[in-house]
């Protein structure tokens, strides 16, 4: 007989999620370091893109240092100029050329001058009001906008970085926990009936499961399949989009393609998650981990053997 997954009272999940909450509240305030060196490089950037485009004084800029400009990677610097900062892919098409890459541009004068062309027809006039002028800008104005600049890319750089490595980051985790059990990583292959997938004592990532793709995937010892969503959540209304709205419905997917007996849905929970939305997702049929206690998901799948 199989062994049942864990399902928590609201008490445990209050309690669980309290200590997921205050752990994001630590992460979160001890960034100093990482804030520093992203607008230490942030400032780099624009200090030598107003040094190779002569302060973005108009009359100043030339196909060459534009060239010269995308050559020395700042075709980033260059999209944040604009107001709102502007996206390559959305660069490409409004200037409706077939490629931004910094090497093409330099050996095509003509692309180069339609992409810039949309970036001075966007560029921030609070930051760079010297630009619309067409005069040379203040020592004053410089700073301001090599300030406001900065700032504005390396919060960007760090949201873009939380966003890409907490999920990274949870799933390096949870890999870490299998194998401190004995598991080992296999291959990721397609996943379309039980026997398929991780054998006994393995585990998968990024493993088609059916359908729908699982970020972990583990042989449990009574031969059944957990499929681990790693989720991370900054706020209680986010965690609805990545609890309930992404793990819960592929939860209900593998159930009813698979069946209880054959696949149990879980996820590893970290951030900040409201307890209501983790009591729907438990009555869904998804079983819930947190990454600040993985020894509780070590214990269910001890249970199985």
């Amino acid at each position: 007989m199989t062994s049942a997954p864990p399902r928590w009272t609201t008490a445990k999940l209050a309690e669980a999620a309290a200590a997921s909450a205050s752990l994001f509240r630590s992460e979160r305030l001890g960034v100093s370091g990482v804030w520093e060196t992203h607008y230490k490089q942030a400032r780099d950037k624009f200090e030598l893109l107003f040094s190779q485009l002569s302060d973005l004084t108009p009359d100043a800029i030339t196909d060459n240092n534009l060239a010269e400009a995308y050559g020395r990677g700042l075709g980033e610097a260059l999209r944040y100029l604009a107001s709102p900062p502007i996206s390559d892919d959305d660069l490409q098409v409004i200037a409706d050329v077939d490629s931004i890459a910094p090497g093409v541009l330099k050996k095509n004068p003509e692309a180069l001058r339609k992409v810039f062309a949309v970036i001075e027809r966007v560029i921030d006039p609070y930051r760079f009001p010297w630009v619309k002028a067409g005069g040379v800008p203040t020592s004053q104005q410089r700073e301001a906008a090599l300030l406001a600049s900065s700032v504005l890319l390396a919060a960007q750089r760090i949201a873009t970085e939380r966003r890409n490595q907490g999920k990274e980051n949870q799933e390096t985790q949870v890999k870490r926990y299998l194998h401190s059990l004995g598991f080992t990583e296999a291959p990721a292959v397609a996943i379309n009936t039980i026997v398929k997938g991780p054998q006994s004592m393995q585990f998968c990532a990024e493993c088609q499961l059916g359908e729908r793709k699982a970020d972990v995937v583990v042989r449990l010892h009574d031969t059944r399949l957990m499929a681990i969503e790693c989720k991370v959540s900054n706020s209680a209304t986010n965690s609805v989009k990545r609890l309930n709205n992404d793990a819960a419905v592929k939860a209900e997917y593998w159930l009813k393609q698979f069946g209880t007996a054959q696949v149990v849905p879980a996820a590893a929970l970290a951030g900040v998650f409201n307890v209501l939305n983790l009591e729907q997702a438990q009555t869904r049929g998804l079983t819930l981990f947190w990454s600040h206690d993985l020894d509780q998901l070590g214990a269910f799948i001890a249970t199985t053997g």
